[in-house]
């Protein structure tokens, strides 16, 4: 169940303002979070919650790019939602995703994105660095755990990453799970 937005009294104080000033209704005014999803980042709570989830059948899911700097999370973004942690236990933390595509209308599978080393380790993937890290760190994916990513439930797209560093991650998923790639 999603809590109730309502105007805060600032928000309301902030458009009697500028509409005084501007002869015209304010539009776009802050709306605040009321009720159990306040101060929840987007994802964090409720049905648009990222959840970590049974990666799909061998067979059964296609790996796609087709990146859309668009607002709504697309195969071959980096964007960042919260992220549960591996115990389940309500914590969790605000971070990168690598999309790789569609689960339904409503929500995309991901891969979450760290920049702890896991040299060696087979389960991470090297992705180097970009525009999703402003410190410039490398980058590994987590190749391991797939998380289910509501279209409403990203704070932000962070980058698109390049075709050939997508590749890699896409033919490391098909040798995990025996899942097909392309358009």
């Amino acid at each position: 169940m999603t809590a109730a937005r309502k105007t805060s009294p600032l928000a309301a104080f902030l458009k009697a303002v500028v509409s005084a000033f501007s002869g015209s209704p304010a539009r776009d005014v802050p709306t605040v979070a009321v009720g159990a999803d306040a101060g929840a980042s987007p994802g964090q709570r409720g049905d648009t919650a990222t959840r970590e989830v049974t990666p799909p059948a061998a067979g059964s899911f296609r790996v796609t790019y087709a990146p859309d700097r668009d607002g709504d999370p697309d195969a071959g973004e980096i964007v960042w939602t919260w992220v549960p942690y591996e115990e389940n236990d309500g914590r969790g933390k605000d971070r990168p995703v690598l999309v790789i595509g569609r689960q339904n209308a409503e929500r995309v599978y991901a891969v979450r994105l760290t920049s702890k080393s896991h040299d060696g380790d087979r389960d991470f993937l090297s992705i180097g660095s970009g525009e999703w890290d402003s410190q410039g760190r490398e980058s590994w994916v987590d190749i391991e755990q797939v998380y289910s990513i509501h279209t409403r439930g990203m704070r932000r797209e962070a980058a698109v990453l390049d075709l050939t560093r997508f590749a890699r991650v896409a033919q490391a998923l098909q040798a995990r799970y025996g899942w097909s790639a392309g358009a």
